[in-house]
């Protein structure tokens, strides 16, 4: 018997680091999973700025725009609009997918702290917290400040996992991409994935 391709959810939201996001979704396309994509109006901005990928605002053409650019196949993705309350993550009797807010806004951590639902991602974050799902969480800001760490506290403490995306360097980085792909490394194996972006601590000594 074949195995179905495991499904992801994976949100991108509007804090810095937009490469993050795109690299771990081309790494989820690359190894056949299938995604639910999320995207902030936000995180359009930021995607527009950070890369060169301008992703159109009507769901069905940024659809097309991310099949090309990852290269998955026909119904490997899919793309929800900002209040899709149908869509699959927005519900605890849809598919028990884990959910990766990637890059994490330091607004949706506060919107998950106090369970405000204002919108798909939001409900998305709610969702997996009531459902013991699991959260992970890729916040990119500095510094820190009090509410922010009292609301990753508390996601902390009700079962989400909180990555900041700060790199590592023990890996011995040569580019932008190699950084990138430290967090990416990490994030695939918090979802038990394999993943050869970056050895093992102890590994290749």
């Amino acid at each position: 018997m074949v195995a179905e391709p495991r499904t992801i959810n994976l949100a991108l939201t509007g804090a810095s680091g937009a490469q993050y996001g795109l690299r771990l979704l081309q790494c989820l396309v690359a190894q056949g999973c299938r995604v639910n994509v999320m995207v902030s109006k936000a995180a359009r901005i930021v995607l527009a700025t950070e890369t060169e990928i301008q992703l159109p605002a009507s769901t069905a053409a940024a659809l097309v725009s991310l099949q090309s650019w990852t290269g998955a196949e026909e119904g490997q993705l899919k793309v929800f609009g900002h209040e899709d309350w149908f869509a699959p993550p927005a519900s605890g009797s849809g598919e028990r997918s884990p959910l990766v807010i990637c890059p994490c806004s330091t607004g949706t951590l506060s919107a998950l702290a106090t369970g405000a639902s204002n919108n798909l991602i939001e409900r998305a974050g709610d969702v997996a917290l009531k459902e013991r799902r699991q959260l992970i969480l890729v916040p990119r800001e500095a510094p820190y400040s009090e509410v922010h760490l009292e609301n990753m506290l508390k996601l902390t403490r009700m079962g989400a996992v909180i990555m900041p995306a700060s790199p590592g360097f023990y890996h011995n980085p040569a580019s932008v991409d190699d950084l990138v792909d430290f967090i990416v490394a990490r994030l695939l194996d918090h979802l038990g994935l394999p993943q050869s972006l970056v050895p093992r601590w102890g590994e290749g000594r």
